[in-house]
Formats: structure tokens, sequence, C-alpha cells
């Protein structure tokens, strides 16, 4: 299997990685596939802005539904 580096990954019997002489599995198995908060707070603001885009987008369909008789002026920006 290979690793982030392209490279194989170690191994739970290998030495791991890091050099502290330790099997890979007694040292940073347990942390290799986990996320990071970093990349759980991007995760977090990506859910986050593609929620308020899809509210956008069906809010502004349902309102141009709720104006009977009246048309949406797209260069105006407004209802006539």
């Amino acid at each position: 299997m290979a690793g982030p580096t392209g490279r194989l990954a170690p191994g739970r019997n290998d030495p791991c990685p890091c050099g502290s002489g330790r099997k890979y599995k007694q040292c940073h198995q347990a942390s290799a596939g986990k996320m990071t908060p970093k990349s759980k707070a991007l995760l977090a603001l990506l859910v986050a802005v593609s929620a308020m885009g899809l509210y956008s987008a069906f809010s502004s369909a349902s309102d141009q539904a709720d104006q009977p008789g009246r048309v949406w002026s797209a260069e105006h920006g407004h209802w006539h």
C-alpha cells in the first residue's frame, strides 16, 4: 500500500519512520489515519459554506414562486 509520499507504507512490525527505534504499531500507527484539528476546522468551514450556498439557491427559487403576476428583472435586481 502506498503512503502519502508515494512510498510504501511501513508494516505494523517495521521500524517507525520517525526514527524512534520503536515498532510502527507501537509508535505512530494509531495516529496515521486521524484528522488533525486544523483539517477538522477546514472541513467544518467547507460544510458551512456549502450549506449556506444551498440555502441561498433554494430560498431564491422559492422567492420567485411567491410573486404571482410579477417578473424578476435581473438587470435591476428586483421585481416588476
